[in-house]
Formats: structure tokens, C-alpha cells, sequence
């Protein structure tokens, strides 16, 4: 019986997760690591965070921004969801 690792493709979103996540949220990439689950918890932010801000984008679009004017503020509401998550408690 073999067993195969899943793999996720990664892509900007998820690496900028991940080097975000590895300087402000330390503990909790350890625990995902030591899991097993970071790549897939890498992979489900990216993921989120596309199908939002494309959700967004539109929204934004229909209600008379430029689609310039819609991606930036779609970023804006969207990063800190699953991308820039907010520091770790020191304590």
C-alpha cells in the first residue's frame, strides 16, 4: 500500500502568504508544519482569497469603478482575510 502526498500549486498569493505567515503567525506555521497541513492551508488562503477578490472586483465594477479602481479596493478588503493575517500574541 503507497501512499501519495497531495500536492497544492502555490501561487503569488500563497507565497506571500507564506513568507507573511512564517514572520508574524510563527507557532501557528509550526503547528500546521508539524500537521502536515501548511501547504494545503497555504493553498485553501490563495484559493479564498482569488474567489473573493474576483467576486469583489465585479461587484466594485458593476457599481461604476474603473477595473483598476476595483482591484485595489477589492485587495484592500480581501488581504487581511486569509493573506496578512494579524501578528501572534507575544505572550
Amino acid at each position: 500500500m503507497s501512499t501519495t502526498k497531495t500536492t497544492y500549486p502555490i501561487s503569488a498569493y500563497g507565497l506571500m502568504a507564506e513568507r507573511h505567515w512564517r514572520e508574524f503567525r510563527p507557532k501557528m506555521v509550526a503547528e500546521m508544519e508539524a500537521a502536515g497541513k501548511l501547504e494545503e492551508a497555504l493553498y485553501e488562503a490563495q484559493e479564498r482569497t482569488l474567489d473573493e477578490l474576483l467576486e469583489l472586483e465585479t461587484k466594485l465594477e458593476a457599481d461604476g469603478l474603473t477595473k483598476q479602481q476595483a482591484s485595489d479596493q477589492a485587495w484592500e478588503v480581501v488581504r487581511e482575510r486569509y493573506i496578512l493575517l494579524p501578528p501572534e500574541d507575544e505572550s
